[in-house]
């Protein structure tokens, strides 16, 4: 009886570790739905939290290496659903719940998390209009961010080949699903940025499931396309399909060839409107040509060479040469005709005319000038009379009035 006694004794160490081992024997694998209360998570990582429903609670643990997995944040008053193993916490002797996976009940934990950050991006001013950046006119070089056996590149080809934008194209080769792609991602972005020759990013893939088109809800790609300095275009999935990627880019295009598609219309539009104004300036060139054809073949009329201006110079010479004698001959017929009129007058003055009708003129002897006054004479004074043919000489007897 004592040694069965003695036996049956247990230490509380002991018994817990017993209802330890019954515990995680039994509970390896189960499934819990409850209510998060009592969250938090320290510095180490792990996430410390009891589920509760209206008459019980059960304290629960997951860890930092189950934890990071998460692809939504916990939150108090969140009715969820645990998968995990039940073990007993032997220093305070409480059942606890090891969470390995935690699903949101109703909502999908994916769906869950791409709303949780969409307003937390949305807050910080990820998606703000105002810092969204127009796309360049005329871009030469596109960078495009995707799988290089994908659908998406082969499209983004395809239409500028067709539309013959002329665009440089430099592909950036990354996972677009699985583990690690957003990581790709935001470094692909991050080192078309550093090298600088794209004008303009295109980042995407082709349609998919919410999981396939899961790594553009990253905060990570969310981030490098916020800090791309280059303007980007987010190309994910159909058209139907929106990722973070699609709120934070500059612009969304509702598919991979949606986005070549707005790449090449630029460039279509400049080409159409530079043949526009090439038939323009053809059509104002040939309208100044003719008019000034008009005015060419106007001054050539009106043009007379060197030899005609030396000739009508020579014709012009001639004319007023022709003219100044004419007019030297006539002064010198007027001049004649005046001096034999003067001719005529002197003639009649001439004093040979009045000898010839009788009468003497007399000259005094000593001056030979005509006596005009017999008071200027004294007897005795020589004189000579002229008459109107031949002289006489003479002395002055008597003299008076």
């Amino acid at each position: 009886m004592m040694m069965r006694e003695k036996t049956s004794i247990l230490t509380v160490s002991r018994l817990n570790a017993l209802l330890r081992e019954v515990v995680e024997d039994n509970f390896v694998d189960v499934l819990v739905e409850g209510e998060i209360s009592n969250f938090s998570t320290p510095a180490s990582g792990h996430c410390y939290f009891s589920l509760k429903d209206a008459d019980a609670q059960l304290r629960a643990v997951m860890f930092r290496s189950q934890s990071r997995l998460l692809g939504f944040a916990p939150q108090n008053g969140m009715q969820v659903v645990c998968r995990g193993r039940v073990t007993l916490y032997p220093q305070r002797g409480e059942l606890q719940l090891v969470v390995e996976s935690l699903e949101p009940k109703g909502v999908g934990g994916l769906q869950l998390a791409f709303e949780q950050l969409k307003a937390r991006l949305a807050a910080e001013g990820l998606f703000d209009a105002a810092r969204k950046r127009a796309l360049p006119a005329f871009p030469k070089t596109v960078g495009v961010v995707t799988s290089a056996t994908g659908a998406a590149i082969h499209d983004i080809l395809n239409v500028l080949r067709r539309r013959g934008a002329g665009v440089r194209v430099l592909l950036r080769a990354v996972r677009v699903q699985g583990e690690g792609a957003a990581k790709e991602i935001a470094e692909a972005v991050a080192e078309l940025n550093r090298h600088g020759e794209a004008d303009v990013l295109i980042v995407g893939r082709g349609g998919g499931s919410l999981e396939d088109l899961w790594a553009f809800n990253e905060e990570t790609v969310a981030r490098a396309l916020y800090e791309s300095k280059i303007p980007v275009i987010s190309a994910v999935g159909h058209e139907v399909d929106y990722t973070i990627a699609d709120f934070v880019a500059d612009l969304r295009a509702a598919t991979p060839s949606a986005a070549a598609e707005l790449m090449a219309k630029s460039r279509l539009e400049l080409e159409g409107h530079l043949d526009h104004l090439v038939l323009r300036l053809a059509g104002q060139m040939r309208n100044r040509l003719d008019l000034c054809s008009e005015r060419v073949n106007g001054l050539l009329r009106r043009l007379r060479s060197p030899q005609q201006l030396l000739t009508m110079q020579r014709q012009r010479q001639q004319e007023l040469e022709r003219r100044l004698q004419l007019a030297m001959r006539r002064r010198l017929h007027d001049n004649n005709r005046q001096l034999a009129a003067l001719s005529d007058r002197l003639h009649s003055l001439s004093p040979l005319q009045t000898l010839a009708r009788g009468y003497a003129i007399v000259l005094d002897g000593e001056t030979g000038l005509a006596v005009r006054d017999a008071a200027t004479l004294a007897a005795g004074d020589a004189v000579e009379i002229r008459f109107r043919t031949g002289r006489a000489s003479a002395t002055i007897v008597e003299a008076g009035p």
